[in-house]
């Protein structure tokens, strides 16, 4: 397990993960860190359109593990940043094309050249899922505040840590602070007490993440963005292996800065 090595992952679908990890991403390459970031989602990629390399793409991570190129002739220097990269999954290939011992094999050689490498994991809990994880030595699970979004963190929960994977953060998305308040919403004490898992941070429902991700923009370079701001301090947690911690009375008072963000 590689320390510099952390898997995005979920479970389910549309929580927001690849939003995650290119925001995180962006966020650790501009407080100095070379950053990696790869999508492991073959046959659905989109973490080049969050970043807005789309139309740079060359090789992708398949052509990598078959031999096709090196891993620095498939990876993508961001137009922003010239510490953070990109290695795209493939568009049109079958999910079972790769297998574990050649994700092992790449993710090694990218954790030697790089200070943090991030996998964007696909959803689910099948083979993609084993792939993207099974070099990780830290996890962040992303959930909503919804019944089923916890449930599958909680089940991916369990399998990190039966892959041996023990260092796991769980990061809330998409929250709303005003309904939490007045129970409508399931609160971050709550989630964090059903996952058992320290909490990287916690991303507010932010209007702007739509509207900025249409044109490949990061909300971390939008000063208006809450949810920006919260992805930078996620990010920061990580070079501090560092977690948020809640109080059991005023939570959201001291939890929260301006802006209510975490």
């Amino acid at each position: 397990m590689m320390k510099n090595v952390l898997v995005i992952t979920s479970g389910k679908g549309g929580v927001g993960k690849t939003t995650s990890t290119a925001n995180i991403g962006m966020a650790l390459s501009e407080m100095g860190k070379k950053v990696l970031l790869i999508d492991t989602d073959i046959g659905l990629r989109n973490l080049d359109v969050a970043l807005g390399l789309e139309n740079r793409i060359v090789y992708d991570l398949i052509d990598v593990v078959k031999g096709s190129c090196r891993l620095k002739q498939a990876l993508i220097e961001d137009k922003r940043n010239p510490d953070l990269y990109l290695l795209p999954a493939a568009q049109m290939a079958d999910k079972d094309a790769v297998n574990t011992d050649e994700m092992l094999q790449l993710i090694g050689e990218a954790s030697a050249d790089f200070d943090y490498v991030l996998i964007d994991c696909p959803a689910g809990i099948e083979r993609g899922f084993l792939n993207a994880a099974c070099g990780a030595g830290i996890a962040v699970i992303v959930a909503v505040p919804e019944l089923s979004s916890l449930r599958d963190a909680d089940r991916i929960s369990a399998l990190l840590l039966e892959m041996g994977i023990t260092e796991r953060y769980l990061l809330i998305n998409r929250y709303r602070r005003d309904l939490a308040k007045k129970g409508e919403l399931i609160s971050a004490k709550d989630m964090q007490a059903m996952l058992q898992v320290p909490l990287l941070g916690i991303i507010p429902e932010d209007d702007m993440i739509l509207r900025l991700g249409n044109f490949g923009e990061m909300a971390v370079h939008e000063k208006r963005s809450r949810a920006g701001a919260a992805f930078l301090r996620a990010a920061e947690r990580i070079i501090d292996g560092s977690e948020l911690l809640l109080r059991k009375h005023g939570l959201f008072t001291s939890l929260f800065h301006k802006g209510g963000v975490a």
